[in-house]
């Protein structure tokens, strides 16, 4: 069964400071818990040290480990095992490749306003978990 917006706990992932503080800032007013890490190693040791999401939300272009890879280690590892994770990139080619990893979503950044992104997260969590 799905948790109501306000229970989700979520980590973003993405070097683009900017976009973290905007996005987290979005997800705040809605009233829900978000972490973030500028780097896929930081996300790495918030994984392993336990921490677990409801929801993880990554870009794929990203330096060191690429989110894809980040992706891959997460199911591998069996990190955070029930989270849905979404895609939020504008890299549009990766979407096979994404959702051949076991993908939840799929968001193109250039494509959605941030109060939209926070909607479809919100959606694509409710679809996984219905």
């Amino acid at each position: 069964m799905a948790k109501d917006i306000k229970q989700l706990k979520i980590l973003l992932i993405d070097d683009d400071r900017f976009l973290l503080d905007m996005y987290s800032l979005k997800f705040k007013s809605a009233g829900i818990e978000i972490e973030t890490s500028s780097t896929t190693d930081s996300a790495m040791v918030k994984l392993k040290g336990g921490s677990v999401y409801d929801v993880i939300i990554l870009d794929i272009i990203m330096p060191g480990m690429d989110g894809l890879s980040l992706v891959k280690a997460i199911k591998t590892e069996k990190l955070s095992p029930t989270a849905t994770i979404i895609m939020l990139t504008n890299q549009a080619d990766d979407f096979e490749k994404a959702k051949g990893l076991g993908v939840d979503g799929y968001i193109i950044k250039a494509s959605s306003i941030p109060s939209e992104v926070v909607n479809t997260v919100f959606g694509i969590y409710q679809d996984k978990n219905k």
